[in-house]
């Protein structure tokens, strides 16, 4: 396989990315609600295949959307096209309850953190909703905690509050220990809150893990959030979409 066009529908949005062996390249960031446009993108993308071999491969967290994305492109690429958890398995151990299902984002994340650190790694995705999941030693997916994400938590005190307005996420000044106008508080807090979060649930891994694993973190708002914490180790853009890659070799490695 030496071109993979790599498609994740998330939340609110779908990233649409090609690989030329390791190299991700061109990624793309589209609203959900604009169908044309993701497989527009999809079909300009796959003209970079040149007289190469490639694939086609969707993970998704909404079927429904995905569904309709891969029905448009099978008709305008003339190929197949291939789904996580349908035709392709995600290369990664679960220690979950019964009948537990997690979302595809957070296994794909899981699988490429693991290939990447080679070592039990804590994952942070933040994105719409922000997880922190665990990964052992050997591989293995325990889960981890769900919140919701920095615009999210936003967009509620704004819709749930008489007054506090709309406002859109950003890093606090930095320096700034206070919010000295509603604006600067509210990004404050939600910065603060998740920060402090995710430190809490690091601690608590570790603890019963007994033993401090590496942090990979990633999603719209990893930058933001942790380009400067010590916490985190790496911060890796498009962790999922390097999932779907480490998924299609282990399912080719496995024929």
């Amino acid at each position: 396989m030496s071109f993979l066009l790599a498609i994740s529908v998330g939340n609110t949005r779908t990233a649409v990315g090609h690989f030329h062996g390791e190299d991700l390249h061109l990624v793309q960031h589209l609203a959900n609600g604009d169908v044309p446009a993701i497989v527009a993108a999809a079909v300009a993308q796959w003209e970079h295949k040149g007289e190469h071999d490639g694939e086609v491969v969707i993970a998704s967290v909404n079927d429904a959307l995905a569904t309709a994305i891969e029905a448009k492109l099978a008709s305008e690429l003339h190929t197949d096209i291939w789904r996580v958890g349908r035709d392709i398995e995600v290369p990664v151990g679960r220690c979950l309850d019964e009948g537990a299902t997690p979302g595809q984002d957070r296994l794909l994340a899981a699988a490429a953190a693991y290939a990447m650190m080679k070592q039990a790694v804590i994952v942070i995705d933040a994105g719409t909703a922000i997880t922190v999941d665990f990964v052992d030693g050997e591989g293995v997916f325990h889960g981890g905690a769900i919140a919701p994400g920095a615009q999210m938590q936003l967009d509620a005190l704004h819709a749930r509050t008489a007054q506090l307005p709309q406002v859109k996420f950003e890093r606090p000044a930095d320096g700034e220990a206070f919010g000295r106008n509603t604006v600067a508080a509210m990004q404050l807090g939600v910065f603060e809150g998740i920060r402090g979060m995710t430190q809490a649930l690091v601690e608590r891994y570790a603890a019963d893990y007994r033993a401090f694993p590496h942090v990979v973190a990633t999603g719209g708002d990893a930058e933001t959030l942790y380009c400067d914490s010590e916490l985190v180790t790496r911060v890796v853009h498009d962790l999922v979409l390097r999932g779907i890659l480490v998924a299609v070799r282990a399912a080719a490695e496995a024929e």
